[in-house]
């Protein structure tokens, strides 16, 4: 069995960054009313709270990797908040990033949020998603940061902080638990989770479920509805067993409790025939639920291609579940016609 000492080298410098950024952006989203009365914006706090992570992420990796080793393809850049109408988002944004390292300046903020520009090619890079999930963020819920490293157009490693996510599985997912849960995953070397988002905490190995035809399925589900066609969901589903109760949250932690076993599958299924996923809603989650013991592959049944630059290209819908289930998901897919072009 793989144990922790084996993980891809670059694993600490990004437990690091991600286990920083949980912290700044928890605070971010305790402060919502107070940013969106000062900003007049309502979505003001997700905007502080995305560029704010994406600079310490960027910052970070600086500190600790060399220049090769620190390319992000990232969601953010910052020109919007070079302008003077976004004075004042950007110095919240300043004043999060400075709540970590006081001496950062402005420039040296807006520079590290570009820096993440990366297009995708290459041997080498990290895909980043600083805020996944923007309106569980907004309602003060679930949300992640998320961090995967590809190599030769291939996932290697995944770092994700859930930063409202219990450890704890017994407890309400629709409550907020303030320590958070974060993991990390690379090839070979399974999936692993630290209590309160913190690198230091013990890491606890996790494993997806094994596959009973007897017992209901749960399955994640995002709680926006656009997110998936729920409608196909159903079907998919009603054609393999028994439903039990599904498993309401945001954001790529839907990987995460797919394999550390509170999940049975995660079914993303394409809303448009124009959409394409971004490779960094899927980069991190891919790692970790398949390191756990899971499968992730499109619609199709095909695995994720990374090799296309920054969206999945030759990729439509993503599909994650235990061995077993998920080959019954394709199946299912595919006898239904769900998804076809």
């Amino acid at each position: 069995m793989s144990d922790l000492s084996t993980q891809h080298r670059l694993i600490p410098a990004a437990l690091e960054a991600v286990g920083t950024a949980c912290a700044v952006s928890r605070a971010v989203q305790a402060n919502l009313a107070q940013l969106c009365e000062v900003t007049k914006d309502d979505r003001s706090p997700v905007t502080v709270a995305d560029f704010a992570v994406q600079a310490i992420i960027s910052l970070s990796l600086a500190d600790q990797l060399d220049p090769l080793d620190r390319l992000i393809v990232g969601e953010e850049d910052a020109e919007v908040l070079r302008t003077d109408k976004q004075a004042l988002i950007r110095k919240a944004v300043l004043e999060a990033v400075q709540s970590w390292r006081p001496q950062v300046t402005e420039t040296e903020m807006l520079d590290a949020i570009d820096a993440c520009n990366h297009d995708g090619s290459g041997d080498g890079f990290w895909a980043l998603d600083p805020i996944d999930g923007t309106k569980g963020f907004l309602r003060g819920q679930h949300y992640a940061i998320a961090l995967g490293r590809i190599e030769n157009g291939k996932v290697v490693a995944g770092v994700m902080g859930c930063p409202n996510l219990s450890i704890d599985q017994s407890f309400p997912l629709g409550e907020v638990d303030s320590e958070g849960v974060m993991y990390a995953a690379s090839e070979g070397a399974g999936a692993w989770e630290f209590a309160d988002c913190n690198a230091t905490s013990s890491p606890m190995r996790i494993l997806a479920q094994k596959y009973d035809a007897s017992r209901p399925l749960r399955f994640c589900e995002s709680a926006e509805k656009g997110h998936s066609n729920r409608g196909d969901s159903g079907k998919i589903i009603d054609a393999i067993g028994t439903e039990g109760e599904p498993a309401r949250l945001d954001s790529q932690c839907k990987y995460s409790l797919v394999a550390r076993g509170q999940a049975d599958g995660y079914l993303r299924l394409p809303t448009s025939k124009t959409y394409i996923e971004k490779i960094w809603d899927h980069a991190a989650g891919l790692c970790i639920a398949t390191e756990a013991g899971a499968i992730v592959s499109d619609v199709r049944g095909n695995p994720l291609d990374f090799t296309q630059g920054t969206r999945l290209e030759k990729n439509r819908g993503v599909i994650c579940a235990i061995d077993g289930l998920h080959q019954k998901i394709i199946a299912a897919i595919d006898s239904l016609s769900i998804a076809k072009e």
